[in-house]
């Protein structure tokens, strides 16, 4: 990323200007006529950084989610109920996706994966 530059001649802020003809990026000053070619072609960069607070977790309300698709083929090992809520989303630590499940017991909330 480029650093913030300043103008020898005036001591102004060079901004970043392309010039198409030659497929150069150029650090030009706005107040007067000062260019220098730059010395890096990154312009901006933006990271993007998550406390862990922030992370996607699964909450108790996906169970009455209409939205979500249902099975009446997984069974819950907490309460034995026949029915579950299930989506795929990354597990923590791992690649690739992984299945999730919700029981739909509303007094139970159950979450386990597959």
């Amino acid at each position: 990323m480029i650093a913030m530059k300043f103008c020898r001649e005036c001591n102004n802020i060079l901004y970043p200007k392309e010039e198409k003809g030659r497929r150069v990026l150029l650090l030009a000053c706005r107040n007067c006529e000062h260019q220098e070619v730059a010395d890096n072609n990154c312009v901006y960069r933006h990271e993007v950084q998550h406390a862990a607070a922030e992370r996607t977790q699964v909450l108790q309300d996906v169970a009455s989610d209409p939205t979500l698709p249902r099975t009446k083929e997984a069974r819950c090992a907490a309460c034995g109920h026949g029915e579950a809520v299930f989506f795929q989303a990354t597990a923590r630590g791992q690649e690739g996706m992984t299945l999730f499940f919700v029981c739909c017991n509303l007094s139970c909330g159950n979450r386990w994966r597959e």
